[in-house]
């Protein structure tokens, strides 16, 4: 059994057990919560698809915890030019595992 949930976002397929990185969350470490934007549920021989969202489905999950990701650096520079840039960034997010889907 699986679904396709969406937050941050962003859509993802999702397991019981699975564990992902999302955009921060504003859920503190080890905590319950669930997400109500589920947009199809697979059971194996039966599949509901919602328009958008599949009514009455949830999926819970926890925090497992919150960090930054490794940084990204972005260069610019202009040929023949004087003109040179460095900026770096590190992007925040959530580690989640998904605990159990309900219909």
């Amino acid at each position: 059994m699986y679904a396709v949930i969406k937050t941050g976002g962003k859509q993802y397929r999702v397991e019981e057990g699975d564990i992902l990185r999302v955009e921060l969350l504003d859920v503190e470490p080890k905590k319950v919560f669930s997400l109500d934007q589920v947009l199809l549920i697979d059971k194996g021989d039966e599949v509901s698809i919602g328009k958008p969202l599949v009514k009455g489905a949830t999926v819970e999950a926890e925090v497992i915890r919150h960090a930054r990701a490794k940084k990204v650096v972005i260069f610019k520079s202009h040929r023949m030019k004087t003109y040179r840039r460095t900026l770096g960034h590190r992007q925040e997010f959530s580690e989640i595992r998904i605990k159990n889907i309900k219909v």
